[in-house]
């Protein structure tokens, strides 16, 4: 299975799609599962106020819902986006480093700071 190095309440930036440029918090990390006996690595995130679609939902009386359309956020794949780094401004990648104590910690690696703060 593929690990991912962004976690939840990471802010990230969408690198391409209709959201491309658009900031947002990682709620939820999809990890992969295994399809028709083979593994599928695709990892997914949903970001805050990202990639919102609309969803038609029934009227639910016994939970005392309401039906109409609502908007909620959509998954999207890892692949697109990206951390970002706040010292730049910009997207950067994410490395590990392991400490003196045997501890690993993430870093960016185009300025080396902690992510973890």
């Amino acid at each position: 299975m593929m690990n991912s190095k962004l976690k939840k309440g990471d802010t990230v930036v969408v690198i391409s799609g209709k959201d491309k440029g658009r900031q947002g918090i990682i709620k939820q990390v999809l990890k992969g599962r295994p399809k028709k006996g083979r593994l599928v690595a695709s990892v997914k995130v949903i970001v805050e106020g990202i990639n919102l679609v609309k969803k038609h939902v029934k009227p639910n009386p016994n939970a005392n819902e309401t039906g109409g359309v609502i908007s909620m956020e959509a998954p999207l794949f890892l692949s697109k986006v990206a951390i970002f780094n706040p010292v730049t401004g910009k997207q950067d990648s994410i490395r590990y480093k392991v400490q003196e104590d045997g501890t690993k910690i993430r870093v960016f690696k185009k300025t080396g700071e902690v992510v973890d703060i």
